[in-house]
Order: structure tokens, then sequence, then C-alpha cells
């Protein structure tokens, strides 16, 4: 009863297994959880165990019994055996045979047949030579036709009583086996077992279906302790005693196990997030386990020792389990089985972000890579240029001086980075450039907001230590959680004990961070994830987690080969895949305040001229079409006239380009700036109307002659020019507005 096994396999004489059946009931063995399996030699002879120890001490256990078949054969000869049985022994009412019965039967019936075959008057008999010790025996003769008798038993096959009767390599072939179930007075048939198909239900399906082990292909089972559940097949013993479970007594970190001492009681309280992880672990388990949690802890409440300590005690079997954040590493799988983890894996450090508030000078220009602002200002430039092209014939916004062309040519382009532009534009292939421009300007200051907007964050949340080959190189000093075994991983990465510094709990590992290196504190501080964790979740905004090394997690911690931990693994991947898991952690690990995940990896690349040559592309292309079409519409425009009064080549070109710079006074901006619609007098007569030269301003002249850059408006003699069609309507002093015929 104190063995952890709750499955017994009897095999023994019948009369022996009754009196140990009897016994397993008066101990309380025959009850819920237990199972019994009988061998056929205690079934087959089940019917001469007296049937008031099969009824008290039975019940619920499965046996494995030689099937007979029911046959003719056997009806026949049961009739008659009763009938003769009967008639000798008058006071038996049932008699009965059993298997033994049978082969003997059969086997007496296969040698009559043999010797029958054989003829009986063939029989030769040998003496045995006489001894001085004569006994009965010695007048026996020994048969001279042995060899042919068992060759002729070996070839000879039937249906007997017990069924198809066939020997091979001198055993009697019985390959079919039925499973049956106690219940009452008898066994219950439940399924058959044959050597080629294992279970199967009926024995009408064995030869159509495959070899199975199913407990699907058997009828239902009554188990000791009228269960129909399967038992588990073992259990915590009934009367043993309760698991005694040590955790650890920690000074800090107390979330993870908190152990509050009652001196008016001398009692102790456990709590934290592995001890409610372990007690949602048991409650999932099919089965009752007792325990009690033991503070590994001295008569005065400090800590007994360490983790590795703890583990002592559990190999020496003082204790039968660990119940705390105790890490799964190799050196301690040596001496005790863990469980599967609970917690997140790996090792990492934690390290403050850099100061760089000094180094923010010029970070406004780290979003674009320098290729693509030398691009983005040669096409500010570019656009420039285009659209003065475009406009400056017909746009008075654009004509003026020399420098007052190229600065609003410049601050049109220029000021379309913030949507500011002021000046109008009239030409419609200006308009076509414009609008392709200010997508492409559009599309690069969102980009360039996006990506200041990460760098910015990124430069605020860069660590002050990369990797721990760079700690190691500036031989900074590097904290450990006091009695972890995180001590002998520095050690392995050959940090030097000058250099290592304890803390204890998450308060003094943020002071140690807080002082550096420098003022005797820390520069990095090494653990396990779930410890880091909870460190970023109360000083979310200065540090940052680096992983340092590779651990499995949390595990609990049993003997060498104790049936639990297969169990108790199985229950926990039943409690870290369901919402309890989360419910623990939000009770334990999570702080307080509103912290984002400092922990989560930011980058922040300048972009680059690769990203957006397809909108320059773009751009570049429809302002080019534009120009191509404007230069095609004004030579077309110009070509007779000025291939009609000029020479050679070179004078072509010139007055080409003396026209080009010159203001088209035929277009629709300027003729709707000199004449306003007609109008209608009193009597309802049309009137003339007043032609106007408005936004057209001509500065006054101290000479009597006027350049021709200004428009050509006049000739060298000071009067109005007939050769470009204008009406001689200009005055002396160039007045603002001057009133035309109609």
């Amino acid at each position: 009863m104190t063995m952890q096994t709750r499955v017994f396999i009897v095999h023994m004489l019948p009369t022996l297994a009754s009196r140990l059946l009897a016994k397993a009931k008066e101990v309380g063995m025959m009850s819920e959880g237990y199972v019994w399996i009988l061998t056929n030699g205690i079934t087959d002879l089940l019917s001469s165990v007296d049937s008031s120890i099969v009824a008290s001490s039975m019940q619920g256990l499965l046996g494995i019994k030689t099937y007979i078949p029911d046959t003719p054969i056997l009806d026949n000869f049961m009739v008659r055996w009763k009938k003769k049985f009967q008639q000798d022994n008058p006071s038996i009412f049932n008699p009965t045979l059993n298997i033994f019965g049978y082969w003997a039967y059969d086997a007496a019936r296969a040698l009559a047949m043999v010797v029958e075959e054989m003829g009986a008057a063939n029989f030769t008999f040998q003496m045995l030579k006489a001894s001085t010790d004569v006994t009965d025996l010695d007048n026996i003769g020994v048969s001279q036709n042995g060899q042919k008798l068992l060759q002729g038993l070996a070839n000879t096959t039937f249906m007997g009583l017990a069924g198809n009767f066939s020997l091979v390599d001198g055993q009697l072939e019985s390959s079919v086996f039925q499973i049956v179930n106690i219940n009452g007075n008898a066994a219950r048939g439940i399924g058959f077992w044959t050597l080629e198909n294992g279970l199967r239900r009926d024995l009408s399906s064995v030869r159509t279906s495959r070899y199975s082990t199913l407990k699907s292909n058997l009828r239902s089972i009554i188990w000791p302790g009228d269960l129909t559940s399967v038992p588990k097949g073992w259990e915590i013993p009934t009367n043993g005693k309760r698991l005694k479970i040590l955790v650890p007594v920690k000074d800090g970190f107390n979330q993870f196990v908190k152990v509050t001492r009652d001196l008016s009681t001398n009692t102790s309280q456990v709590t934290g997030y592995c001890v409610d992880i372990f007690q949602a672990v048991i409650e999932k388990l099919p089965y009752a386990v007792a325990y009690d949690l033991i503070p590994f802890a001295l008569p005065n409440g400090s800590t007994a020792g360490s983790y590795n300590d703890m583990i002592d005690q559990v190999f020496y079997q003082n204790y039968d389990a660990v119940v705390g954040d105790t890490t799964i590493i190799a050196n301690r799988s040596l001496y005790v089985d863990f469980t599967l983890p609970y917690t997140e894996s790996g090792g990492a450090m934690l390290v403050p972000f850099k100061d760089n508030k000094s180094k923010k000078a010029w970070v406004f220009l780290k979003p674009l890579t320098w290729d693509l602002w030398l691009t983005t200002m040669c096409f500010f430039v570019f656009i420039a240029l285009v659209v003065w092209t475009l406009e400056h014939r017909i746009n008075d916004d654009f004509r003026g001086p020399t420098t007052h062309q190229v600065g609003t040519s410049f601050w049109f382009s220029f000021s379309t980075m913030v949507f500011a532009q002021r000046e109008k534009v009239l030409s419609n292939l200006a308009r076509f450039v414009v609008i392709v421009w200010v997508f492409v300007v559009l599309i690069l200051m969102q980009s360039y907001t996006a990506s200041l907007s990460s760098l910015l964050v990124v430069e605020n949340l860069q660590p002050t230590v990369t990797d721990v080959d760079q700690l190691l190189k500036s031989r900074e000093n590097a904290g450990y959680q006091h009695g972890s075994f995180v001590y002998g991983m520095l050690k392995q990465m050959k940090f030097d004990d000058s250099r290592l510094i304890s803390y204890r709990s998450p308060e003094e590992c943020d002071a140690l961070l807080s002082n550096g290196s420098a003022k005797g504190g820390i520069a990095a501080a090494f653990h396990e994830v779930p410890y880091l964790k909870l460190i970023l979740s109360e000083y979310c905004n200065k540090y940052t987690m680096i992983p340092a090394f590779k651990t499995a997690g949390f595990g609990f911690v049993f003997p060498k080969g104790s049936p639990l931990v297969l169990d108790i693994s199985r229950a926990i991947l039943n409690v870290t895949e369901g919402p309890k898991m989360t419910e623990i952690e939000n009770a334990w690990l999570t702080s307080k305040t509103n912290c984002q995940n400092s922990s989560s990896s930011v980058s922040s690349d300048s972009l680059g001229l690769d990203s957006f040559w397809g909108l320059f592309l773009i751009a570049g292309a429809a302002a080019v079409f534009a120009l191509l079409i404007f230069m095609v519409m004004f030579i077309k425009r110009n070509w007779q006239e000025v291939t009609s009064s000029s020479g050679s080549l070179w004078e072509t070109i010139v007055e080409f380009g003396r026209r080009f710079y010159q203001r088209d006074v035929n277009s629709h901006t300027f003729r709707e700036g000199r004449f306003r619609d007609r109008g209608m007098d009193d009597s309802g007569n049309e009137i003339a109307a007043v032609e106007t030269l408005e936004n057209t301003y001509f500065p006054p002249s101290s000479s009597s002659n006027f350049s021709q850059n200004d428009d050509n408006l006049t000739n060298e003699q000071g009067t109005p020019s007939t050769e470009q069609g204008l009406p001689n309507w200009v005055e002396e002093g160039f007045p603002e507005r001057a009133i035309l015929p109609m």
C-alpha cells in the first residue's frame, strides 16, 4: 500500500490467489484506483474457487481466459457427460469440466486416432533390464513405435472439445484468449485477443481487421470500486506521508516567492507568482496531492542557504520537492529532475540608456541620406527653372528685373516644402508640373517627419552597453542577484571577482545602475528574463534589456525518477496555455504604472535615394514633357515671323531668344487685364469698353529713348512699335490706365 503503483498482475494457484485477494480486500486495496489482472492459470479454474470469495474479493478484476468455442461437439459431449456423471454420483447436481478436462479428452482422442491408424497389432514393447531395486515401473515396457506416435500426433488435426486440436513444436496451439471482467459470481466476457489481430470485441471481425490494441475494441469495464472510468495506474500512497516541499526565503524579488512569518503562532504563509502557478498546476492533476510548503529558513527567519543547497536537500531525500524561482540548468539536472519550464527562457543584462542631449544639434539631417538631400535640392532648382520657363511670358509674378525673377522662381519652388507658395500659376503645363511636384514633396515631407520621429526615439533608447564583449573590454562593473547561479555564469564569461557586485532587490539594482561604475555602481545587471522584466516594469524609462546567455527558465524540482514530474509537466502546459497564466502574471509581475515595453527593439535607418527614385523619375519626366510641349508650341507660333525677318542661323536663334524673354502680349492673361467686358447705356445701346493695363506697370524713363528690354513696346525713337500690332495709345509719362477706342 505504500508503493505508488496501483496495477498488480496475479499469477499463482487459484487457492493461494483467493487468500491473497481476500487479504487485499480486507486492507482496502480492492477500492477505487486499483487494477488487478489475473492470468489464465487462475481464470481458467475460476469455477473451482468458492463463489463467496469471488463475490466478495474479486469484483472488478480483469482476467485472461483460454477461449472455448461453443460447438455442437461440445454440446453433445456435455449432455453425455452430465448423464453419466449424475448416474454414478447422484449427489452432484451440476458436474462441469474445466479447460484441462477438455484438453485431456482431446489428447486421449488424438492418441487413439494415431494408434488406430497405425494398428494395435504392430506395437511392440521392450522390457528394461532388471535391477537390484525392482519397482513396478520396471515392469512397464518401452514402446518401439514412439517416434511414429510422435510424428502421427504432430500431423493430427481435428475439431475437439476445446476447439481446433493442433500441435505446434510439441505444444497445443491456442492463439485465442478471452478478456473477462469479474462481476457478481461470474466472469463477463468483454473481448478477445489473438496473436494475429490483437484486441477485438467479437471474433467475427478478427480476420477482416488489422492488429489493434485499442481499448475501444472492448466492451465496457467495471473497475474495482464500481468505477467505469479507467484508473490512472498509480497514486500518491493513501497512507503515506504528505509531500514536504521547500520554498526559498528571499530578501528581494518577493513577487516570485514571499514568506510571511507570524511570530505569535510560529507559522509561515507562502505566497507569490511561483506558488500560485504550482497551486494551479496541482489543481489540473487528475488526482489529489497532499503537500506542505516549508520555508528554507533558519530559526531566526533568515535564509538557510542557496538554491543549490535546497536542491541538495531533495537529492538526499530530506524533502520531496522544491517550489520557487529555481532555474533549470545542466549541473542541477544531474542530481534532480525538473518539470517543464513555466517561465520565459534565457538570461539577459539590464543596461541604462545613453544621454544623447549633446548630440542632437544636427539630428534633423539624419532622416535622409546625403544623396537624397542632394537630389532633392537639385530638383527644387530644376522645378524652379521649369516653372519660370513656362510662366514668365504670361505671368507678371515671374517678370521684372533678373534678380526678382530668379528670387521669385526659387521662392516658389522651395515654398512648396511647406505648401506656402502664393504666386499664381497660369499656364496649364506649369500647373501639371506643379501638381506632380507637390505630390512628390508631400511624400518626401511625410517620410521625413516619420523618419525624424523614429530617429529621435531611437536616439533616446540607445543603450550604454550593446553586448557582453564590450562590457568585458571596458572593464566596468557588472551586477548579479545575491545567491543566484548567475555568479557562476559571469565567472565563465571571464569577469573578475573585483568587478562583480551583488544586489538583493530591484531597488538596490536600480541604485547601482544609476551610480554607474565610476561611482561604485554597475554598468549592467545580469539576471534571467523574468527578473529583468520585473525591474523594467518599475523603471521602464531608464533601462533596456539585452540578451546575454541561455537558460531553460524556471521549473519545479523533484527527486530522480519521481512519477510526479511527467504529470506536473503536462499540467504546466495546460496552465501556461490558458487564461490562468495571464491572470497570475497580471497579479504579481505587471507594473502598476503605465509603462511601455522599453526592451522592445526600435530601429531607424536614414531614408535613401533608392526608396524615392521612382517619385523623382515621375516628377522629372512630367517636367521634361511639359518643356517639350512648350518649346514645340513656342517655335511653331513664332517660326514664320522669325524666319522671314532673320537671315543667318545665329540671328534666328537670337530672335527666338529675344521673343522667349519678352512678354506674350497676345496671351489671354494680358488681354483679360487690358479689356473689360462691354456695357450698355441707359437706352440699352452698346457703349465702348474701357481698355486697361491692369497689373501692368511701365516705369517712366528720363530719356526719350526706351529700351527694347521693356517688352519691346517702343522703338528707339520713343514711339509705340506698330510692328507688334499695338494701337497708338501710349501717352507721355506712361499713365497706369489709358482710354482706348474700340
